[in-house]
């Protein structure tokens, strides 16, 4: 169907990109990038791209059937967790060669207060009566947060968001990473944060405001990654090209 071998690249991060302008430079791959669908408009990657969701496990080896992929490499968000199983499971039914790119997590420093927290509803659970928390974890990880009454909530949001605030109490703020250490710093105290909640997605982008959390002294409720799905793994972009570079593949 295609004259070179595809790849496809599950989309959504800065390594992501990476991967792509590099494999676009090198011509030896066909690259079929995928994004979810969760930023309304997505910056454009220097290949071929498809939006949405697959449809399940049955629904992505049909997909990677009609576009003859030779190889995945999964460069998703740390916390896709539904996107990176159901590519474990098909590619494995199809025999195809599959790596998972992971940056490192973030770690406590000198002057940190971190929370571990091993789930959205534990950090729920773990804010304090009347807390005044910043969410930045993304508005489809908002729900586990609903039933807190008592908190008033700021969410930080990429894309503007139709109809009312979908917590009991708080606002949405707009914004795309990475932000200025003093922007993350005046945000909070303007809204008077008194908590941070946020994902342990790791890189440089969303380390400001970790950054502004340690110099205002405030606590971070700081939700773990889940597990990968077993197989191939690389932190980095470099390490994902060198293990594709392996593939005996035409």
């Amino acid at each position: 169907m295609f004259g070179r071998p595809t790849v496809l690249l599950l989309a959504g991060t800065a390594e992501a990109r990476e991967i792509a302008e590099a494999l676009a430079r090198k011509k030896r791959w066909r690259v079929l990038a995928s994004l979810s669908g969760a930023t309304e408009a997505p910056a454009e990657l220097p290949c071929d791209m498809r939006r949405g969701g697959f449809g399940g496990v049955d629904g992505m080896i049909e997909a990677l059937q009609w576009d003859n992929v030779k190889a995945v490499i999964d460069a998703t968000h740390p916390f896709a967790d539904q996107i990176s199983a159901n590519t474990a499971a098909a590619c494995a039914e199809l025999g195809l060669p599959r790596i998972v790119v992971r940056r490192p997590e973030w770690t406590p420093e000198d002057g940190d207060d971190w929370r571990p927290q091993p789930s959205l509803k534990a950090a729920s659970e773990a804010l304090p009566l009347f807390a005044r928390a910043f969410l930045a974890v993304g508005r489809q990880s908002l729900n586990p947060f609903a039933h807190r009454k008592d908190v008033w909530f700021l969410a930080r949001v990429i894309d503007p968001q139709p109809g009312k605030f979908p917590l009991p109490r708080g606002d949405w703020t707009l914004g795309k990473p990475p932000f200025p250490l003093m922007h993350e710093v005046t945000l909070m105290q303007d809204y008077r944060i008194s908590h941070l909640v946020a994902k342990n997605s790791g890189g440089e982008a969303g380390r400001a405001k970790l950054l502004a959390a340690r110099e205002l002294g405030l606590p971070v409720l700081m939700v773990q990654r889940p597990a990968p799905p077993r197989g191939e793994m690389a932190e980095t972009a470099e390490q994902a090209l060198a293990w594709l570079g392996t593939l005996a593949i035409s």
